[in-house]
């Protein structure tokens, strides 16, 4: 598009952008590659706000059903949460950030192109002249026959497909529908929005002549782990859309031949924590093995770390470590996390040493994460517990030699680490310096998804990784707690958990993500009976 190459402003940019029908695996790369580099996403409340994740350094903005705001950085702070936007609300803030040079995301569910009143914000960036991107999406339709089992068209059944919005009764639709001819047309008709209009629109269907048995199939939330699908025939589906029935929007729904399949293609709701949502409580670098298994065994996860990790209020110990470190005075290191490496790393780097300092210097781990963190500045771990089921303190000192007289050991520590790993080097002689290498303290506030998640009960799980996390938790989650069932990683998490009157539901048998999967699993089928 042409802009005016004399205009001094900065240039905005516009994306707008197919969040898909739910699961946030359905969103293209490109998509992703937009959030990443947004500053703003105004997004569909009915968006899944997991998509959020992508945008590290965005303003993200609800502009419509549900409203809320979430500034995840300082450019700008919204509050309270806003009501419903109209369109020309939509339209105006993007013609403002665009215009200020900001990189705006406008997210919306599905497809931009199908039933999103794209046209019309194309229309204003048109007009003034504001450069644009149009990303596609999938569309509910289309994600039925993957995620239900509903193939749209068939070789035996339909070999057409008609995309219709059950709001066209409204005052303002472009033409009335052509009732006669939708009757008879030779493939499947796939309703959206149509909830708060069935009585209406079938009710003319069978008017006009569609045969009151013709199959067809309610589908709600496709592709989120709550999908629910109920089959019926066309002269039931208003009785299945009351306002007493659970199935309110995002709802599509599918009538014609090919609604009476599925059941036998049905790999979604078969999963084993179909149906099940989970908050992962630590960040997202320490949680993507355990969100991705949760995810392909059907559970529906939300990240929402619980506490927040940052450098020492005090450096000097850990300045001073690093200058012992550099001059060989230690013998030995250990690190009893990923992130006490990276505290102990980025004050190295910062003295203007590198990984030499570590030559000759023995290296202790206290689990395989721990190790790998380690691995990625280039540095192998000598110790390293065997098995998951020593990933601890405990587990590490058996690793390590029995006798360690005369020798200067290093242990990285937190504010919240107890003495367990010191006095056990300082039992085999060792001398030890303990030093903080980083801190952490408890959020405070949940992101707005997942307050939204909460409020309408898709969470029924909660995992604890540590004792720090279940106080940050207990505290961060205290209007939620009589509906969420804990889920431990240890002994001393489930001690703590006890303490706090909020015993676990289950709890993990080592300290693996795997073991982790294992008890989530576990406590749903015994409470799914």
């Amino acid at each position: 598009m042409p802009v005016n190459s004399n205009d001094s402003k900065p240039q905005g940019m516009v994306y707008l952008v197919g969040a898909g029908p739910g699961d946030p695996g359905l969103i293209t790369i490109r998509g992703r590659d937009c959030l990443e580099a947004a500053d703003y996403v105004l997004y569909d409340g009915l968006t899944n706000p997991r998509l959020l994740d992508f945008a590290t350094r965005a303003v993200c903005q609800s502009v419509g059903k549900h409203g809320s705001t979430d500034s995840k950085h300082s450019l700008e702070r919204k509050s309270p949460a806003e009501p419903i936007w109209s369109q020309q609300q939509i339209n105006a803030r993007i013609v403002e950030l665009a215009k200020a040079g900001h990189k705006v995301v406008r997210l919306k569910g599905g497809d931009p192109a199908v039933f999103a009143r794209t046209a019309e914000e194309l229309e204003v960036l048109i007009a003034e002249q504001i450069r644009f991107e149009v990303v596609p999406g999938i569309t509910a339709a289309l994600a039925a026959a993957s995620y239900v089992g509903i193939p749209i068209t068939h070789r035996r059944h339909a070999s057409a497909v008609a995309l219709i919005t059950g709001q066209q009764q409204s005052e303002d639709a472009p033409q009335p529908i052509d009732w006669e001819a939708l009757a008879r047309f030779p493939g499947t008709i796939v309703f959206y929005m149509g909830v708060t209009t069935v009585a209406q629109w079938s009710r003319e269907l069978l008017r006009a002549g569609k045969a009151a048995d013709t199959p067809a199939a309610i589908v709600r939330r496709c592709s989120w782990s709550d999908q629910s699908v109920v089959r019926c025939r066309l002269d039931e589906v208003a009785e299945a859309l009351t306002p007493a029935s659970k199935m309110r929007p995002p709802v599509i729904v599918i009538i014609g031949a090919v609604a009476a399949l599925g059941e036998d293609f049905d790999w979604f709701s078969s999963r084993p924590l179909a149906g099940c949502g989970v908050l992962v409580t630590r960040s997202a670098e320490q949680s993507d093995e355990l969100l991705s298994e949760l995810s392909q065994m059907g559970a529906e996860t939300y990240l929402q770390p619980a506490i927040e990790v940052v450098p020492p209020n005090d450096m000097n110990a850990v300045d001073e470590a690093v200058r012992k470190l550099a001059a060989g005075q230690f013998q030995g290191v250990t690190f009893s996390s990923a992130n006490g490496v990276d505290g102990l790393f980025e004050q190295v780097l910062r003295s203007g040493f590198d990984a030499r300092v570590f030559a000759g210097v023995a290296l202790a781990t206290v689990g395989r994460h721990t190790a790998e963190r380690l691995k990625s500045y280039g540095l192998r771990a000598d110790f390293c517990p065997a098995e998951a089921s020593a990933f601890s303190a405990a587990g590490l000192l058996a690793a390590l030699p029995k006798e360690l007289a005369n020798q200067q050991w290093l242990v990285t520590a937190t504010n919240r680490s107890r003495d367990e790993l010191p006095k056990g080097l300082s039992s085999r002689g060792a001398q030890v310096t303990s030093v903080l290498t980083y801190e952490t303290k408890p959020v405070s506030k949940l992101k707005p998804g997942i307050e939204s998640a909460l409020r309408g009960g898709r969470i029924q799980y909660v995992t604890i990784t540590s004792a720090a996390i279940a106080d940050s938790v207990y505290q961060l989650l205290e209007d939620y707690r009589s509906q969420l069932r804990p889920i431990s990683l240890s002994d001393a998490v489930s001690t703590r958990l006890n303490e706090l009157n909020w015993p676990p539901a289950s709890q993990a048998s080592a300290h693996s993500s795997e073991d982790l999967l294992a008890a989530v699993v576990e406590a749903f089928r015994r409470d799914a009976k």
